[in-house]
């Protein structure tokens, strides 16, 4: 390796002084060899790329060992070839160049992330990441009804019965079964994994992994805006909350729901509680007053997986950006496979190869899905219109920002105002009753989310920077989940089972933050987008945020496109600059949009004498770790 490595340094040097010849006059020039070589680099970084994602969706649409092996061993092969990439740019002194955008890639190549490894360890960590992977994607669980039967999966047979069951013993079978056999048989492999990402964070010059996650915003402030995001939203989230625990405790008496202490989450219609929308019939606040019912509609009209991809496809076009490929009907994978093991969560793919972009999900037909494709294909959007950059920025400049992009999009298609338009409702308009009904059954996604959102870093940076010790890293989660969301789950947990890997994003090594930072972001793009489709005057009731859809305005498509197409070419804060106005990440919008819903809900509470807040949860051992304060 040494020897390999004094060779390129060597004919690096050469390269810096000697012309490339007449094959390509335009590099020749001494003052275009930074250029050429980012060029010549690019390219074969984004065949490099082709190769990883190919190799990762032929496992992901087929879960097999063998394709499994087939991945880590391309990974490897990349992360090789990164690496000495990264050695030669260091070498020329490129970070240090005149030219902004030659020093914008050098610093973003140099940035090795796991590929730092030595191959050994390397391999051990994508075998650990791909094993928990692996293991979530086939974990069935036995039936509450018939324990015989142990084939029921994620989705759709356990999330059936989170969505539909009222028994609370079989809800806290099911929520038992998944912890059980997703999280805690890969303590093992989350240990490697913390182990080994640790040792990668400091080979790249990070104190810990959490820093190396955080470092992708280009902001030192982010994770200081992160915690007063979070506590600028707190008063509106324990609004919902003490609402949705006093009318839980309702329905399931004072023997399940405490008055004043956590919710317990199996009864939230959802495995981790990030959303509780698919319970809304317990805590309506105004029951009489029906909701669109999407899903009945598409069924009446008999609406087919491939015609919810269709209404997307057309939404984009409308705006006046480009149509989904051919490739895109023949090589995705739109509903779940019945001769074969898949990872079912939804997923966007860029091939970085021919407008080759794919979607890998089990689709089905319910509101839910309408809303999930339109996410998806936002990414889909996003990989089109930055494909033109070179491989190195052929991203978001924040990684808030792509999951944002989908989200937006889905904010107009879900309002009253667009289903109607095509003719999934007969009302484009709410009076104000139906109208807090629709806000709530939002902000029982968004807004309870983002405390969700926000644990599930702030947890992984407590691991990764040693704040937890590893004997309180299942405890420290339940103490997380607790403070920051007041939520708890159905029984006692301890330091024998192991909680975390039963969500996905952490098996996958999937930062989270990015998810937290959409919930927000996606409001200012909306606010900006609405305004430049003429549909959003602040203080005209008729043109009110929610009530939003930006379908066939030009005009907001190309603000859109111009923002999708920088892709990660410059700092997310100027590219949102230019977009909306803004600079930083502002909840403002959010709270805009939600407004109506936050006055009824502090006068309900008040009429009601619901009580806020929560305590500690006593689900987890007394020795635990204490509070995390934020």
């Amino acid at each position: 390796m040494r020897s390999l490595l004094v060779y390129l340094l060597v004919a690096f040097a050469l390269v810096l002084w000697l012309p490339y010849g007449t094959a390509d006059e335009s590099c020749s020039a001494s003052a275009m060899q930074a250029h050429c070589f980012f060029e010549q680099e690019n390219s074969k970084l984004r065949e490099r790329y082709h190769a990883e994602y190919s190799a990762a969706y032929a496992y992901n649409t087929n879960v097999t060992e063998e394709n499994r092996r087939a991945m880590i061993a391309v990974y490897a092969d990349s992360a090789t070839q990164n690496k000495l990439l990264a050695q030669t740019i260091r070498a020329g002194n490129y970070a240090k160049s005149e030219d902004a955008n030659i020093r914008r890639q050098a610093r973003m190549l140099q940035e090795l992330g796991a590929d730092v490894l030595d191959p050994r360890d390397y391999l051990e960590l994508q075998n650990a990441i791909s094993s928990m992977q692996s293991n979530y994607a086939t974990t069935t669980v036995c039936s509450y009804t018939n324990r015989s039967d142990c084939s029921l999966t994620l989705e759709p047979h356990i999330q059936e019965r989170l969505s539909n069951s009222r028994d609370p013993a079989e809800l806290a079978w099911y929520w038992r079964e998944w912890y059980d056999k997703a999280g805690t048989p890969m303590r093992e492999n989350f240990a490697k994994y913390v182990r080994l990402t640790r040792k990668a964070a400091n080979l790249n010059g990070y104190r810990s992994y959490a820093d190396y996650w955080v470092h992708f915003y280009e902001d030192a402030n982010f994770e200081s805006q992160l915690d007063s995001t979070y506590k600028a939203l707190l008063p509106f989230y324990r609004q919902v909350h003490g609402y949705v625990r006093y009318r839980l405790r309702q329905h399931y008496g004072p023997e399940v729901v405490p008055a004043e202490g956590n919710i317990p989450m199996h009864l939230l219609g959802n495995m981790w509680g990030q959303s509780w929308n698919e319970v809304i019939d317990l805590f309506t606040p105004y029951p009489e007053k029906p909701f669109v019912d999407v899903r009945s509609e598409m069924e009446r009209q008999e609406y087919s997986v491939q015609k919810l991809f269709e209404l997307g496809d057309q939404f984009f076009q409308s705006l006046g950006m480009r149509a989904l490929p051919t490739t895109f009907w023949n090589r995705s994978v739109l509903t779940r496979p019945t001769d074969r093991e898949v990872v079912c969560h939804a997923s966007a793919w860029d091939f970085y190869q021919d407008s080759d972009v794919r979607i890998k999900m089990c689709t089905e037909l319910n509101t839910h899905y309408l809303y999930v494709v339109h996410h998806e294909l936002g990414h889909i959007q996003y990989y089109l219109q930055y494909e033109h950059q070179p491989a190195v920025y052929r991203g978001a400049p924040n990684p808030g920002f792509h999951e944002a992009v989908g989200d937006v999009i889905a904010l107009s298609v879900m309002s009253a105002k667009h289903l109607q338009s095509i003719n999934l409702t007969s009302n484009g308009t709410l009076d104000e009753q139906s109208r807090i009904n629709e806000l709530f059954k939002q902000a029982l996604s968004k807004i309870v989310f983002l405390p969700f959102g926000y644990t599930m870093d702030k947890y992984r940076y407590a691991v990764f920077r040693g704040d937890l010790d590893e004997s309180q890293w299942n405890c420290g989660f339940w103490q997380m989940r607790s403070e920051f969301g007041g939520v708890e789950p159905p029984m006692a947990r301890n330091d024998k089972d192991f909680d975390p890997p039963a969500k996905y994003h952490i098996d996958a090594d999937v930062e989270y933050l990015r998810y937290f930072a959409a919930h927000i972001f996606q409001f200012q793009f909306h606010k900006a987008l609405c305004r430049l489709a003429g549909q959003y005057v602040r203080g005209d009731s008729s043109r009110t945020l929610d009530n939003c859809d930006i379908f066939g305005s030009r005009r907001a498509g190309d603000a859109f496109k111009k923002f999708l197409s920088a892709g990660n070419s410059r700092h997310w804060k100027e590219v949102l600059e230019e977009f909306t106005g803004e600079t930083e990440m502002d909840p403002a919008a959010l709270l805009e949009y939600f407004d109506p819903l936050y006055q009824w809900l502090k006068q309900e509470n008040k009429r009601l004498g619901v009580p806020l807040g929560w305590e500690d949860t006593n689900k987890i051992p007394s020795s635990c770790c204490g509070a995390f304060s934020t």
